[in-house]
C-alpha cells in the first residue's frame, strides 16, 4: 500500500494513520471486496443439532437447483490432512484441528456438513437450504456450570499456601464467572480462495497470514510455496481471526475442484458457531492475609469450558503469579468439556477473564480489612517476579496506581456504600489493576531506499485496524529522514519476509528490531556505494567513517550539513536502490532469558446508579499504562479506549447464551447479543507513562491491544459494589443482581 498524502508533520498527539484515507474513502480492499473473474460462492450447510451422527445427506433437490455448480460432502470434497504444528508453537497453528466433513460426527450446533457453491450468492443460499440432513441425535451437554473429576494442571506453585491460607487472619474464598463471549467485528470471516493448477492465491481474513499459509499448505497437501496468503485490510479481529478456521478449506478446496475462484463469506450467525468464542471461566479465588493487609497466600483455580475435541485453556492465571507478592502461591487450571465450537483466542485471553477475579477478590479484601483498595495493592508490590525470580524488564505498577489516583480524583472518595452522590444520582468508585504479557516473535523485513528518494519498506506482518501501517512508516520517516508520502509499506501478504502474528500485542514491538536493521543494513550498503562513488570527500573514504543523517550521507566526523543526499548517490553510481534485510529474534518462551517482561496499568471507574428506575451506568473512565515508549500517541490511545468500551461491554452485556435443549447459541445476532455503543460509552481519559523497555526493543516500545481491556470489568464491578452494596460475580451484571437476593438468578 502506498501512502501518496501530504501529511502533517509528528506532534505530541501523534500521527494521523497513513491508511485511514484509504478506508473512509473506500479504496482499501477487504477480503469479500475481491470479486475475480468467474467467481463463484460458497455457503456452508450448518448442522441443526449439538450432537449425534449424520445418517444420511440427500443433495438431489439443491443439485438441480439454477447455478448450482457442485454440492461437497465428505464424500467428494476431496483428501484434507490435519496440519502438524511447528516445535515452537507458533507455526501451523490453529484452535479446530479437525478438517471440514472429517468424518458424521456432530459435536456441536452449526457444524459444517456440506457446503454449495453456485454462481451467484442468492443462488448458494437457496440450495444450501435444499440440502436435506437426516442425523441420529443425541442431548447436547451446553451447561454452563463447571465441574471436572480430571486433575488440575498447576501452573503456578511456591510455597505452601493451603496452609499459609488456614491460618491467616483475614480471608476471602470465592467463585467468578466469566460468560461465553463472542467476537463481533464489523467484517465478517471470508475466504476468496483461487487454484492454477499449481499454487493457491487465498485472500483471508487473518490476523497472521504467515501461519494462515502454513496451515493450509499442509491440509491441503501442498508445498507451502505454491500458497499465497493475502490480508492487506483486516475489519477488526479481537483475536478470532488469529488462526484458520474450516471455511478456509472449504473454499479452497471448491476452488481447486472447479478450477475458479470461490468466495465463502460467513454469516453472522456462523460467527457464533464456527470461528471460536472466549469460553465460560469459572474461578476460585482464595486470599489469605494479614490483619495489615499483607498477603500470605493466593491459590487461583479456574475451569474453563472447551469443545469436545479440542483441547483450548484460556489460562485465567497468566497474571496471578506476578501480580503481587506473597511467599505462598498456586494456580490451577482445568478443562471441562461441551457441545460447543473449539473456543479462541479473545482480545486478552487468559488475563482478562483472570484479573476480573483477582482484582475482585482484592477489592473483597480491602473491604474486610477496612482498607483503601489502592493502599492494599501498594503494601503487596513485588520487587521482582517472585514466580520465576526473575527482575522485570520495565515495571512502574506503583506510578499507574499514583497517577490514576490522582487523575480520578479518589482521595474524595469515602468507603461507605452509597456514600457518594451527585445530581441526585448515587456515584460507585472502582479500581483495578492490570497487566499483560509483553514478548516478541521472530521478524523478518526489506527496506528498500530508492534512488527517486522515495522508500519502501515490507514485512509479512498485517494490519488489523491497530496502526502498523503507520508506525512503520514512523520509523522509516525517522531513521531515513524523508516524509511519509514517500515511504511505501507493504504489508499483509505471505510473500513477505516472514513477520509475526498481529496477537498478543506483539506485532509492534517484533517488527520496529527487524525494520530497524534493515534501515541500518541499507544504510551501510549505501556508504559502500558513497565510498566508492566520486562524490567529493565520500569516495575513497573507508564505509565505517561515514554516518547517515537525515538523510544524507556524511563523514562522522563531519557536519551534517557536508552530507550528500542518498539518492543523489544512487544516481551518480547508477544504481536504482539500496536493500536491506533485518531480522530479530523471538524471546517468547526463552529459557535463558533474564527478565520478566510484561505492561502494567490501572483501571478507575464510576459507575451511577439510579436505584428508583434501577439504571446503572459508567459514566467515567480514568486508565494509566506503562507499555514502554508509545510511537505513535494516536492510535494507541484509539486502542485503549476501543477496549475500554469492550470492558465496558463485558462487565454490563455480553453472554452468549446455549438453548440447553438443541445447543444452539440462541443469542446469535447483535440485535439480541448486546454490546456496548455510544451510547453506552463512558468518558475515558487515557494517560500513558513513557518509560522505554529496552530489553523488548531498540525503541522500547511494547504493544497496547491487550492491556485496555484488562481490568475494566473487575474495576466496574468493584464501583457497582461501592455504590449498591451488591457484589457481582457473575458476568454480565444484571440489575436483577442490583434489586435484592430474592429477584436474583
Amino acid at each position: 500500500m502506498a501512502s501518496t498524502l501530504n501529511l502533517p508533520p509528528r506532534t505530541n498527539a501523534g500521527l494521523p494513520r497513513v491508511d485511514g484515507p484509504l478506508k473512509v474513502s473506500g479504496v482499501a480492499m477487504y477480503t469479500s471486496d475481491h470479486n475475480l473473474p468467474g467467481m463463484l460462492y460458497a455457503v456452508p450447510v450448518c448442522a441443526t443439532i449439538a450432537k449425534g451422527t449424520v445418517t444420511a445427506i440427500d443433495t438431489s433437490a439443491a443439485q438441480a437447483m439454477p447455478g448450482v455448480k457442485a454440492v461437497y460432502t465428505r464424500q467428494n470434497l476431496g483428501k484434507l490432512f490435519r496440519s502438524a504444528p511447528s516445535p515452537d508453537g507458533l507455526s501451523g497453528y490453529l484452535d479446530e484441528r479437525r478438517p471440514p466433513f472429517d468424518d458424521d460426527i456432530i459435536r456441536y450446533y452449526g457444524q459444517y456438513v456440506a457446503a454449495v457453491v453456485a454462481l451467484t450468492y442468492e443462488q448458494a443460499v437457496a440450495a444450501a437450504n435444499g440440502v436435506k440432513v437426516t442425523y441420529k441425535p443425541e442431548k447436547p451437554d451446553v451447561r454452563d456450570h463447571l465441574e471436572t473429576d480430571d486433575k488440575p494442571n498447576v501452573d503456578s506453585h511456591r510455597g505452601n499456601p493451603d496452609e499459609a491460607f488456614q491460618s491467616a487472619p483475614a480471608k476471602v474464598d470465592e467463585t467468578y464467572v466469566t460468560p461465553t463471549e463472542t467476537h463481533n467485528p464489523i467484517e465478517l470471516h471470508a475466504s476468496v480462495a483461487t487454484w492454477d493448477g499449481q499454487n493457491f492465491t487465498l485472500y483471508e481474513t487473518t490476523q497472521a497470514v504467515m501461519n494462515h499459509r502454513d496451515v493450509l499448505a499442509q491440509m491441503l497437501g501442498v508445498p507451502p510455496e505454491n500458497v499465497r496468503v493475502i490480508s492487506r485490510f483486516l475489519g477488526s479481529g479481537f483475536g478470532g481471526k488469529l488462526w484458520p478456521w474450516t471455511h478456509c478449506l472449504i473454499a479452497a478446496s471448491a476452488a481447486r475442484n472447479l478450477n475458479r475462484p470461490v468466495k465463502l463469506v460467513v454469516t453472522r450467525d456462523m460467527m457464533f458457531q464456527t470461528v471460536g468464542h472466549r469460553p465460560i471461566t469459572q474461578q476460585r479465588i482464595r486470599l489469605g492475609a494479614t490483619l495489615d493487609g499483607k498477603l500470605v497466600s493466593l491459590m487461583h483455580d479456574s475451569l474453563n469450558h472447551t469443545s469436545v475435541l479440542d483441547d483450548y485453556s484460556e489460562g485465567c492465571s497468566e497474571a496471578t503469579s506476578y501480580s503481587y507478592s506473597t511467599p505462598n502461591l498456586r494456580a490451577t487450571s482445568g478443562l471441562v468439556r461441551r457441545n460447543v465450537g473449539t473456543p479462541t483466542s479473545m482480545r486478552g485471553p487468559g488475563a482478562v477473564p483472570g484479573l476480573f477475579a483477582l482484582e475482585s477478590a482484592m477489592d473483597e479484601l480491602a473491604i474486610k480489612l477496612n482498607m483503601d483498595p489502592i493502599k492494599l495493592r501498594l503494601l503487596n508490590e513485588p520487587q521482582i517476579d517472585e514466580s520465576k525470580n526473575l527482575p522485570f524488564s520495565s515495571r512502574h505498577m506503583v506510578e499507574c496506581l499514583n497517577v490514576g489516583a490522582e487523575k480520578f480524583g479518589w482521595s474524595q472518595r469515602t468507603p461507605q456504600v452509597g456514600s457518594m452522590k451527585k445530581d441526585g444520582l448515587i456515584l460507585g468508585w472502582g479500581v483495578a489493576g492490570c497487566s499483560w504479557i509483553a514478548e516478541r516473535m521472530a521478524t523478518s523485513a526489506t527496506v528498500d531506499l530508492h534512488s527517486d528518494g522515495t522508500a519502501r519498506v515490507s514485512c509479512g506482518t498485517q494490519d488489523i485496524g491497530t496502526g502498523t501501517y503507520t508506525v512503520l512508516s514512523q520509523i522509516v520517516s525517522e531513521r531515513v529522514g524523508i516524509p511519509h508520502d514517500k515511504i511505501e509499506v507493504v504489508l499483509g501478504d505471505s510473500d513477505l519476509p516472514p513477520g509475526p502474528i498481529s496477537g498478543g500485542s506483539w506485532a509492534t514491538a517484533s517488527v520496529i528490531p527487524a525494520v530497524v536493521d534493515a534501515i541500518e543494513k541499507a544504510q551501510q550498503l549505501l556508504f559502500l556505494i558513497a565510498s566508492q562513488s566520486k562524490e567529493p570527500g565520500l569516495g575513497g573514504q573507508k564505509p565505517e567513517l561515514m554516518a547517515f543523517t537525515n538523510g544524507c550521507v556524511h563523514l562522522k566526523d563531519k557536519s551534517p550539513d557536508t552530507g550528500v543526499r542518498y539518492e543523489q548517490i544512487l544516481i551518480a553510481g547508477n544504481i536504482r536502490g539500496a536493500s536491506g534485510e533485518g531480522k530479530s529474534e523471538g524471546t517468547l518462551g526463552d529459557p535463558n532469558s533474564k527478565f520478566s517482561k510484561h505492561s502494567f496499568g490501572a483501571q478507575f471507574a464510576e459507575v451511577t446508579w439510579q436505584p428508583e428506575t434501577a439504571r446503572l451506568r459508567v459514566s467515567r473512565v480514568v486508565t494509566v499504562i506503562d507499555a514502554g515508549h508509545i510511537i505513535n500517541p494516536k492510535p494507541a490511545r484509539n486502542q485503549i479506549e476501543g477496549a475500554v468500551v469492550m470492558g465496558v461491554g463485558m462487565a454490563l452485556f455480553e453472554e452468549t447464551v446455549y438453548d440447553p435443549r438443541f445447543g444452539a447459541p440462541i443469542n446469535n445476532n447483535l440485535a439480541d447479543y448486546i454490546v456496548a455503543t455510544n451510547a453506552d460509552s463512558p468518558e475515558i481519559d487515557v494517560t500513558f507513562l513513557d518509560y522505554p523497555d529496552k530489553v523488548i526493543n531498540p525503541l522500547g516500545a511494547r504493544g497496547v491491544g491487550e492491556i485496555g481491556l484488562a481490568g475494566i470489568a473487575p474495576a466496574i464491578t468493584n464501583a457497582v459494589y461501592h455504590a449498591t452494596g451488591m457484589r457481582v460475580r457473575k458476568l454480565p451484571v444484571r440489575i436483577e443482581d442490583l434489586l435484592g437476593p430474592s429477584l436474583r438468578a
